[in-house]
């Protein structure tokens, strides 16, 4: 998964995996679609990015309008239900950061509806500010609770990162109130995404 390839890993939970779950649902599950899906997982599994490039081909294929997929996945990670990168131990602090991690997502998924007003755009600004502060103090609590020496040291990088990608992210804002490219806001804030599930997977993969 690429620290700087937001949309790219994105494209198949957000965007592909969604379609195939309404599809089953419609068609009651049906064995065909289950493994037509399957298929499409592991490829995506062996080949990250191999699910945007098929979007953006369907896209050309059809000539569709050029659309702005760093928008469309921000849009959709409000409704993006992350079960596979959720904690399962049943410790508060761990369960919290589930609930500030997916809180932080679902704030920065409001920019596309609120950048243009400059007076609530300001408001979310400051929300987001105080959920990644929440956020990385949660990380801090859940480090302490790691018993293997590397875990925590992998964890801390990822803080690292994460704090890293937050602080571009404050510069991406500072620019947009200069230059009001709004394309840069929501590339930056897909990034501080990825940086949020990779502290979870990380947390989940060294903890459990």
């Amino acid at each position: 998964m690429g620290d700087d390839s937001p949309v790219i890993s994105s494209a198949y939970p957000v965007l592909v995996k969604p379609v195939f779950e309404k599809v089953n649902v419609k068609w009651k599950g049906g064995e065909s679609t289950n493994s037509v899906e399957d298929s499409f997982s592991k490829v995506e599994s062996s080949f990250p990015g191999f699910a945007h490039d098929f979007v953006m081909q369907l896209i050309r294929a059809a000539d569709l309008p050029v659309v702005s997929l760093n928008e469309s996945v921000l849009r959709l990670e409000s409704s993006h239900d992350s079960d596979g990168l959720r904690i399962n131990r049943t410790e508060e602090v761990f369960q919290d950061l589930n609930r500030k991690a997916s809180n932080l997502k679902k704030i920065l998924s409001r920019i596309p509806d609120e950048i243009s007003d400059r007076r609530l755009f300001l408001e979310t600004i400051k929300e987001i500010a105080s959920a990644i502060k929440k956020l990385l103090d949660c990380v801090h609590l859940v480090s302490e609770l790691i018993a293997n020496p590397q875990g925590r040291q992998v964890l801390e990088q990822r803080k690292k990162e994460f704090v890293k990608f937050s602080k571009r992210f404050s510069n991406t804002l500072k620019d947009f109130f200069k230059d009001g490219q709004v394309s840069a806001v929501f590339y930056s804030a897909n990034c501080l995404i990825n940086q949020t599930n990779l502290i979870l997977q990380t947390v989940k993969e060294k903890s459990e």
